[in-house]
């Protein structure tokens, strides 16, 4: 028998002073059998990063052909792409090619610096794409916040992210491996 996806139920305050965005979203977001907490908490952290109206969590892990995360136009075009993890140059490719804005949020350590030197040369010419990297010790901290039902509040400001859940905090610091021209 499948296993179900966990429902979790999210009030995320995102207070983002770089982009002057301040927006409560209530979130109902599915955490796929394969997801880890860690995954979880940077999709996210990684909504929070992109915030707007028209953002939306997708099937993710669920969906070879979709994003974690995508912000539609109201004519149905892909306005944003977000991306966790280490996608293929073809992904990569076919992401840039369908929407405007493309994030790629790469996390796993070495891992992800191992993938980023095989893939760097070959995302030069996107000019819609962003890549930026996660720590592993602060994606250690974050997964240890995740709970069924969370308040969230991240503040964003000169780049550096504050995630706190009560009484707990966790500053997290992205590192920029490719800016979008």
């Amino acid at each position: 028998m499948a296993q179900n996806a966990t429902i979790y139920k999210v009030e995320l305050s995102v207070s983002d002073m770089d982009r002057h965005y301040y927006e409560t979203h209530k979130l109902t977001v599915a955490k796929h059998p394969s997801e880890t907490d860690e995954r979880l908490m940077l999709r996210l952290v990684a909504f929070a990063l992109n915030a707007h109206e028209n953002l939306e969590m997708t099937k993710g892990l669920s969906t070879d052909d979709e994003p974690d995360i995508w912000q539609k136009s109201l004519s149905g075009e892909l306005d944003v792409w977000v991306a966790l993890g280490l996608p293929s140059e073809k992904v990569m490719r076919q992401s840039c090619n369908k929407a405007s804005k493309v994030f790629i949020y790469p996390y796993g350590g070495r891992t992800a610096e191992i993938w980023w030197d095989k893939v760097k040369n070959s995302t030069t010419r996107f000019d819609n794409l962003q890549v930026a990297s996660f720590s592993e010790q602060d994606t250690s901290a974050l997964a240890k916040l995740a709970s069924r039902a969370m308040r969230l509040q991240v503040n964003i400001q000169d780049g550096e992210v504050m995630v706190s859940l009560g009484e707990s905090i966790v500053y997290v610091t992205l590192q920029s491996w490719k800016t979008a021209a």
